[in-house]
């Protein structure tokens, strides 16, 4: 048996993480424990009171800083941590599919889980529409094991053995796009990354608590351009997801999505670009933003 926690950091948005994190009580393979990580009193509100009892803990705001308060708290106490993003639902048996392939393949240092769907790109799911999806698509899914990259940050199980003193750049704030790229690209030097239809789940891409469509398009830009620089960001998957996204709010800006802010996102485009060629380009510039 392995000692599996699962990690959750939120901010604004204490209700969606308490349902996410009670829905963990119906899992075939319970969490050995959960830890909550906000960055104020007002993110952890009622959550304490969750059937699982979870272990609540406050850091700086930012997705990397919150995570790394995680991992500080649970070296030495976690075999497994599960970070889930607090609009990730599970399928049942995702604790039990993870424990069984680390078991299973000592060399696998991180898994990420398919994705029966992903909210971000429809608008976002509601939890019954996500279980829903998992009833009826879940027995569909490749159970093959594929090699990976990367991991996706909705979902990835990370063994701690593996993970030793490794934490996320906080040099990316806030939501720290890209900061699951990063940081599993770093862990791939110690050990397999793998992604399997054994592991699944539904992304329910819930807006509230996110950060706006000006600093996002900044990171959008600024963080491509730190990671590539550091050595974390291929470069041809770097260039697509520039481009791609540049392009895109362009294109649709005259017509955005209801869900999306093309306008501020193309304008910290815009302003990512201008400081990048004026030699000032900082992914923590938009902390003042």
């Amino acid at each position: 048996m392995l000692r599996i926690h699962v990690a959750i950091a939120t901010v604004g948005r204490a209700s969606l993480a308490r349902q996410t994190i009670d829905l963990l009580a119906g899992q075939s393979r319970r969490p050995d424990g959960v830890i909550v990580v906000g960055a104020a009193q007002a993110d952890l509100a009622g959550i304490a009171d969750s059937p699982l009892t979870p272990e609540l803990a406050l850091a700086e705001r930012g997705l990397c800083r919150q995570r790394n308060r995680a991992l500080d708290l649970l070296a030495g106490r976690a075999d497994v941590v599960i970070f889930f993003d607090d609009d990730f639902v599970p399928e049942p048996d995702y604790l039990a599919a993870v424990e069984r392939l680390f078991l299973a393949h000592a060399d696998v240092a991180g898994i990420t889980g398919n994705l029966v769907g992903d909210g971000v790109r429809h608008g976002g799911y509601g939890i019954a529409q996500a279980q829903a999806m998992i009833a009826a698509q879940t027995l569909l899914l490749d159970p093959a094991i594929i090699a990976r990259e990367a991991l996706y940050g909705c979902n990835m199980a990370l063994r701690m053995a593996h993970v030793g003193q490794l934490r996320f750049d906080e040099a990316l704030p806030l939501y720290g796009w890209q900061e699951d790229i990063d940081f599993t690209m770093r862990l791939s030097r110690q050990g397999r990354l793998i992604s399997t239809g054994l592991v699944s789940g539904v992304h329910l891409g819930v807006k509230g608590g996110r950060t706006s469509g000006r600093r996002l398009g900044y990171s959008q830009v600024a963080n491509i351009v730190y990671l590539r620089r550091k050595g974390t960001m291929p470069g041809p998957l770097g260039r697509k997801l520039l481009w791609r996204n540049v392009l895109a709010n362009l294109l649709r800006a005259p017509f955005p999505e209801p869900h999306v802010d093309r306008w501020g996102r193309l304008r910290g485009n815009a302003l990512a670009l201008a400081d990048l060629w004026r030699g000032r380009i900082d992914p923590r510039k938009i902390e003042s933003m």
